[in-house]
């Protein structure tokens, strides 16, 4: 699984001119899921964002998790984290998983983000979304459970 994770003073996803989620200080998650990932992906890269600690404490320092802070989630689905790019000017998906597989994923990403006691908003699985987001720092960190 890759995640770009973005932390964001709020965020908020539309598809066809309605608000499918929205979430006040936090993360913007896009996540890309591949073949081999599992149930076991999905639930260990959801505990390392939850206590991953990118916040800042009182003395201005990354010292906070999302749950030290009382924080939620908008979690969008993006298969192009996936993109091939190695061979010519247009990029090949083969990389990212089937779609009934990752959208199975994807929902099991979130439920375990919602395990570990965070808010989470969602945006449509496959559908065409807009992302409306304010980054704040700006602090965004890429995450591959295959190279963690």
């Amino acid at each position: 699984m890759r995640a770009v994770l973005q932390r964001v003073t709020h965020a908020r996803c539309t598809v066809e001119g309605q608000v499918t989620g929205e979430t006040g200080p936090g993360y913007l998650i896009l996540l890309g899921v591949a073949p081999a990932d599992t149930s076991d992906t999905a639930r260990t890269l959801a505990a390392k964002i939850a206590r991953l600690r990118v916040f800042s404490d009182e003395q201005g320092k990354m010292n906070r998790s999302i749950q030290d802070i009382g924080g939620g989630v908008l979690s969008v689905s993006q298969f192009t984290l996936h993109a091939d790019t190695s061979r010519g000017n247009r990029p090949s998906f083969i990389r990212a998983a089937p779609p009934a597989q990752a959208e199975t994923l994807y929902h099991e990403f979130n439920a375990a983000l919602r395990a570990q006691g965070l808010p989470v908003a969602e945006g449509v699985f496959g559908a065409h979304m807009s992302l409306d987001l304010c980054n704040d720092g700006p602090v965004t960190i890429l995450l591959d459970t295959e190279t963690a």
